[in-house]
């Protein structure tokens, strides 16, 4: 199959060298030359993913067109915020047919939307046609080449199939799903949960506060589903707790480093810069509360976080101010805390 992979950024450059792997036809857009010179000719990504080979039969470009003519499929990997405004330029160039996949984790914060429902709006494109690619997938471990495991969603199973035997590596092995609103927020809401983790690591908590934080996020995360109309056992499989697990676990996780950094007293602003790469989470995040209160869930967790990120709470506090809730049933029902 030929694919186009929109952009070089970690995760873009790492699903194409598994699609090259895999034995399809992968051509990259890369925004910076230099970047694509590297893939050309070092078979490398020095900005994102160094130390690294890559196939040879990978190949770049700086040109969104080439990229895309006579693609099979478009694979759309860039920060949730510019996507709007990406495909406005890019969709033109789509062929009848090209099916578009996201790789993105994250709620447009202007609409509330789920990055697919961008994609169906803005590019105009049926649901059939689009898919989404989530789970624990830290970019630098698949592209060396570790094993890994994904889901590949769709509501047309014919090109969740089709996307499905395109992706199989031997160290990487993709399912399928059908349950699209799940898998997107199970990716969104992991990354506000990651940024929590953080900001316990950074306050010097232990492993007992981030297992809490963990659980009472998938619990956020299945309440918010559930009222979307997702399946539950979605959020029991990679895209949940699976996606979560990684992220607010590793190293490698930039929200749980983001998180991390806002714990040890940095600004928002100064994270960023020491992150150096998009954490969506911090985007994200007052997007998905405002759904959240839109459909009258409670996510203290999300709520706290977007405090922090907003100024408007220490980390210190915010983590008094959950353990002072007031104590539950486990059990809940989908609104209940």
């Amino acid at each position: 199959m030929r694919f186009a992979v929109l952009s070089a950024g970690s995760w873009g450059t790492t699903y194409a060298a598994v699609l090259a792997d895999a034995g399809n036809d992968v051509l990259v857009h890369a925004r910076r030359p230099e970047i694509a010179e590297a893939i050309n000719t070092r078979h490398e990504n020095p900005a994102y993913l160094p130390g690294l080979d890559l196939p040879h039969a990978l190949r770049a470009t700086t040109d969104p067109a080439r990229a895309l003519a006579s693609a099979d499929v478009a694979v759309i990997s860039i920060p949730a915020q510019s996507l709007r405004a990406n495909l406005a330029a890019w969709s033109p160039h789509l062929d009848e047919g090209t099916a578009v996949v996201s790789l993105m984790k994250g709620i447009e914060t202007d609409t509330g939307m789920r990055m697919s429902e961008v994609i169906q709006e803005a590019a105009a494109l049926p649901a059939e046609r689009i898919a989404v690619l989530s789970g624990p997938n830290l970019a630098r471990e698949i592209a060396a080449k570790q094993p890994a495991a994904s889901v590949i969603a769709s509501t047309n199973e014919d090109l969740a199939d089709t996307l499905q035997a395109a992706s199989v590596t031997p160290y990487f092995r993709p399912y399928t799903n059908t349950d699209v609103v799940g898998c997107e927020l199970g990716g969104a809401v992991k990354n506000v949960i990651a940024l929590a983790t953080g900001l316990a690591t950074g306050l010097g908590l232990g492993d007992n506060a981030t297992a809490l934080l963990m659980t009472r996020g998938l619990a956020e995360t299945a309440r918010l589903g559930t009222v979307l109309g997702a399946d539950p056992l979605t959020f029991a499989g990679l895209a949940g707790v699976g996606d979560l697990v990684a992220t607010c676990a590793s190293p490698l996780s930039r929200n749980r480093t983001f998180g991390t950094h806002l714990g040890q007293g940095m600004t928002v602003a100064e994270a960023t810069a020491a992150t150096s790469q998009t954490a969506e989470g911090v985007k994200s995040a007052a997007a998905l509360l405002s759904l959240a209160r839109r459909h009258q869930v409670e996510m203290p967790i999300t709520e706290v976080v977007v405090r922090v990120i907003e100024a408007e709470l220490t980390a210190k506090k915010a983590a008094e101010l959950l353990m002072s809730r007031a104590p539950k049933p486990e059990l809940y029902t989908a609104t209940a805390s």
